[in-house]
């Protein structure tokens, strides 16, 4: 999830990181064994003179598949969970119309079960997992076409969004 933002006009930074969670200061490990509670989720720092808060949400939801419970693709467990985290009631609000509109669409036949969160403490992740998609893009590449991401995106959005 961190190339689609990352490469996105406006966004200054990304970093990977867990939140949503009981455990203060997990590790990848500890999130990983889906003990903590957290999500892996992405910080995103953006001028908002340059990119909209609209536009983060866009990016967003066609990247993800909004209608699995506590996974994305390969991944199992509620750390994968889809959630937006939100920071103030503007953001709750755009993020629930957003999915409002979405579900409206008609595009998935099965309910979007993405959860919008109040933002809680964010942990970072560790450097290794960092801009995972460009410091090993040969694993990032087979993630994506294998997991089932790269057939889901084509065949719900008509085009691959990265």
């Amino acid at each position: 999830m961190q190339k689609p933002f990352a490469t996105l006009s406006g966004v200054k930074k990304t970093q990977v990181g867990y939140m949503g969670g009981e455990t203060v200061d997990p590790t990848y490990e500890s999130v990983s064994s889906g003990k903590t509670g957290h999500a892996e989720v992405i910080e995103i720092i953006y001028n908002p003179e340059e990119t909209i808060y609209t536009d983060l949400l866009d990016v967003f939801w066609k990247n993800i598949d909004p209608t699995q419970i506590d996974q994305q693709f390969y991944d199992r467990g509620s750390q994968y969970r889809t959630a937006i985290f939100y920071h103030n009631t503007d953001q709750q609000k755009l993020a629930q119309l957003s999915q409002k509109k979405l579900s409206e669409t008609n595009i998935f036949s099965k309910p979007i079960q993405t959860q919008i969160l109040q933002a809680s403490s964010f942990y970072p992740a560790e450097v290794i997992h960092q801009d995972y998609y460009k410091n090993f893009p040969s694993h990032y590449k087979n993630y994506y076409q294998n997991s089932g991401r790269e057939a889901f995106f084509t065949k719900t959005w008509d085009k691959d969004p990265l």
